[in-house]
């Protein structure tokens, strides 16, 4: 964990602590856009352009306990708005192994099942089970409360939960 008093020098524009901050951070934001957008040198220049983000508007960053949501908030943010440019929805193949419930289910099956979730359930989805956040950290990502992620990712697991299964007759039958 970075100490707080590093993130407040980096937020009065202290350049040397913004990098240490970014340095602590890039590899767990490097597995967050290559989740979302499935290829490495997206993910490269996802990292370059949040670093970008992040560095013009550090000065903004009210609570220096949140750097780490807010820096995840801008990448989440990014990956969004460059899926929807290119239409694609997409997941880096081995990262689905880790969704708690593949052991009954193929890569591909939930590849495709995680398509067809909406926005929302697929960031859920990835955060929590890409990259291991903790509802806590989601909430503060998100900013919503506690209780609504849960609800919202009870229904994502639900739904998916729903069209493997629903793939899953569709290919005995």
């Amino acid at each position: 964990m970075i100490a707080e008093q590093l993130i407040k020098k980096a937020i009065k524009g202290n350049d040397e602590a913004f990098l240490i901050i970014m340095n602590e951070y890039k590899v767990d934001l490097f597995k967050t856009a290559l989740a979302f957008l499935k290829n490495e040198g997206d993910a490269l220049e996802a990292i370059q352009e949040v670093t970008f983000r992040a560095y013009k508007n550090i000065r903004k960053l009210r609570n220096a306990q949140y750097i780490k949501t807010w820096l995840f908030r801008i990448m989440i943010n990014y990956c969004n708005d460059q899926l929807k440019i290119k239409k694609l929805h997409v997941f880096a193949e081995d990262e689905i192994e880790n969704i708690a419930f593949s052991e009954y289910y193929d890569e591909l099956e939930i590849k495709d099942a995680m398509l067809k979730l909406d926005e929302r359930s697929r960031e859920l989805l990835t955060l929590k089970y890409f990259n291991d956040m903790k509802i806590k950290e989601i909430a503060e990502a998100m900013q919503c409360p506690e209780g609504s992620i849960k609800t919202w990712l009870h229904k994502a697991l639900k739904q998916l939960r729903v069209i493997l299964d629903e793939e899953g007759a569709d290919s005995r039958v």
